[in-house]
């Protein structure tokens, strides 16, 4: 006997119905994941329950998900032959939220059983999100066990109430029937469900089926006449029934049963990169927080990789469903470049991006995905190089094929992500001396940027107590620099440094290994015991005896120059620029203003070279104020920077030259 009645929503639903048709999600497709999600745990369900009564399979053994539209009825219906609603369910489970199906389900197991249902989702919100493309939902459906006659019917407009009814229905399951709205009829297209489909669900490990369509042309117009022209032709369902998804995650399946091809494949699907990737990590991390992550490095640097702006990150799914994108809080944004997806069994279904912001399993994820990716990092850095020269007893090394092919590929790494990787230092302090090991330059002994402060370390000169760097707009500028010319005197290596995010970066590294890093354009040069008596002695008379002068120069430059003072470090240049240790380096200041950004007005040091003719030329001459200012200004110039007004500067060089 039928029986029909009108119910009101819980008034949380009510609420949660006007959030979902105008805020909760961001894309309207969305609903179709949700639905497609909803029927694949159903089905677990029966699966699960269907161990201790195999009865409830009933004559159909094999679960699936059928997909079906009708264009004239203007209607999407997603049909799953799982575990099924009693009437009663269908009104606890659809009419309020608390009492959802799964968490009711999952409540009712223990011990053991509970790792067994790992698979089952949390019924959440998910149903309510048909009402972003319906203006009607129709549910029927019948427990698996339960009699034809104890189907049921609910319906509901998303308004307040909703109707329920008995019904027969054969087979058991559940069917949820949109009535499209007149702005959704774009999925009453085969093409664009098996689009959102393959996008959202291509992961879902049951079969989701659609009827085939082929073309059909139209009628003819006249019968009699084969010329006359036909009516529009169309897409007409066979009958005969395909599989739309892979029914298999990738990511699930033990590594061994994936070959390279499936994991390259994989990676140019999720990335829409057209190159293989360089190298990828895949593991399933157990312990207090569960997931599985397939991490890839690509080959090549997108155009947009310097965009701190643009939404990056992995894709993040929960027990095979796919939640979203850009999941950014589960990598740090210096590990930006990094594609891959991260399968988590502990967050929940509904989970959103504010929610991510704060979940200790996200934060314990996050660490792990970043100490994935600097351990697959590590590995190509120590297989970068290999020294396979024959041995004293004329062996040659054996260099496994695994580790040959990683030659080269740090490097290759490096020269598209290097200047990323370092906003790390300034980032993640946790693994801060991880990424200065992996950090690399190139230095005043090699112009390639292979020297890590590994290698400087161990070619470090006996009596040598720093790491010494120079930071420059180009490897030209920083190689040709008067500041390194006692260093090459010495035979000393500095690291030249001319990506533009290095000053910065080294703000957050001070040492490496103990031994502190000291940039050779900042504070006075002090070579301890590489500089012998007899030199530091000479300085501290040249320095003693050209007092005079130095006092002159300090006047005359008094707004460009905070002191002036004999250097120790020139060679064969006149002049050069330093700043005081602590003080912000006229690079880093230059390319502050270049950004638009506000930089501090310091005046850098003018060091003077006592023993240079044009300094020597200083004493006593008519022109020395011009030439002080043109000192100033070549030592300016000297470091890639221009003179604060470029016209007098060639104003004085010409009166001298004639």
């Amino acid at each position: 006997m039928s029986t029909k009645q009108t119910l009101s929503f819980q008034a949380e639903v009510a609420q949660l119905l006007h959030l979902v048709t105008h805020s909760l999600y961001s894309n309207q497709e969305i609903f179709l994941r949700e639905l497609i999600s909803n029927a694949s745990d159903a089905c677990d369900k029966l699966r699960f329950e269907g161990l201790n009564n195999s009865a409830l399979f009933e004559d159909a053994p094999n679960l699936e998900v059928r997909v079906t539209f009708d264009k004239a009825a203007k209607t999407l219906t997603i049909t799953d032959n799982g575990i099924g609603m009693s009437q009663q369910e269908a009104i606890d489970h659809l009419g309020t939220i608390a009492k959802s199906g799964t968490k009711d389900f999952m409540g009712r197991l223990s011990g053991d059983q509970k790792a067994d249902a790992q698979l089952i989702g949390q019924f959440g919100v998910g149903f309510y999100s048909g009402f972003i493309v319906a203006d009607k939902i129709t549910v029927e459906s019948r427990r698996a066990g339960l009699a034809a006659e104890e189907g049921v019917r609910w319906i509901s407009g998303g308004t307040g109430d909703f109707e329920v009814e008995t019904i027969t229905r054969a087979q058991r399951g559940t069917s949820i029937i949109l009535h499209l709205r007149d702005d959704a009829e774009e999925y009453l297209n085969a093409w664009k469900l098996k689009q959102v489909i393959a996008k959202y669900s291509d992961h879902i490990s049951l079969p989701i089926l659609m009827e085939k369509e082929e073309w059909k042309d139209g009628e003819l117009i006249n019968p009699n006449d084969e010329n006359g022209g036909r009516q529009p032709g169309g897409m007409v369902k066979t009958g005969e029934w395909e599989t739309i998804n892979k029914a298999s995650a990738l990511w699930t399946r033990p590594k061994k049963d994936i070959t390279e091809e499936q994991y390259a494949e994989f990676y140019k699907t999720i990335s829409h990169d057209h190159e293989a990737p360089l190298t990828w990590a895949h593991n399933r991390v157990e312990g207090n927080t569960e997931y599985t992550q397939l991490l890839y490095i690509p080959a090549k640097a997108p155009f947009d990789l310097w965009n701190r702006d643009k939404k990056a990150g992995v894709k993040l799914y929960v027990k095979r469903v796919f939640i979203m994108d850009d999941a950014e809080a589960l990598m740090p944004t210096y590990l930006r470049f990094v594609k891959g997806v991260i399968d988590s069994a502990d967050l929940p279904l509904n989970v959103s991006r504010e929610l991510l912001q704060e979940s200790r399993d996200v934060r314990a994820i996050r660490e792990g995905s970043t100490k994935r990716v600097l351990s697959m990092l590590e590995d190509l850095a120590k297989h970068d190089k290999h020294d396979t020269a024959a041995g004293a007893d004329g062996v040659t090394d054996v260099v496994d094929a695994d580790d040959k092919a990683k030659e080269g590929k740090y490097t290759a790494f490096y020269s598209e992500f290097g200047a990323v990787l370092k906003e790390g230092l300034g980032e993640d302090f946790g693994n801060r001396e991880r990424l200065a090991k992996l950090l690399r330059f190139a230095s005043t002994t090699s112009d390639a940027v292979t020297v890590g402060f590994a290698d400087y370390k161990a070619r470090m000169k006996e009596g040598q107590e720093a790491i010494y760097y120079i930071t420059a707009d180009t490897l030209a500028a920083a190689k040709n620099s008067p500041q390194l010319e006692v260093f090459k005197k010495k035979g000393i290596e500095v690291l030249l440094m001319t990506d533009r995010v290095d000053e910065w970066a080294l703000n957050y590294l001070h040492e490496f290994d103990g031994t502190p890093l000291q940039s050779v354009a900042k504070g006075a040069v002090d070579l301890g015991t590489l500089q012998d008596e007899a030199e530091k002695k000479a300085a501290e008379e040249a320095a003693e005896a050209f007092k005079p002068v130095l006092a002159k120069l300090k006047e005359a430059l008094k707004d460009k120059a905070e002191d002036v003072r004999v250097t120790t470090r020139l060679v064969d240049s006149p002049a050069c620029l330093v700043v005081q240790d602590d003080g912000m380096s006229t690079q880093l200041a230059r390319m502050l203003k270049q950004a638009g950004q506000q930089a501090p007005e310091t005046k850098p040091v003018l060091e003077v070279n006592a023993e240079h003719a044009l300094v020597k030329k200083l004493d006593g001459s008519v022109h020395f104020h011009d030439l002080a200012h043109i000192l100033f200004d070549q030592a300016l110039l000297a470091e890639g920077g221009l003179p604060e007004d470029p016209a007098a500067y060639v104003k004085r060089v010409n009166a001298l030259l004639v």
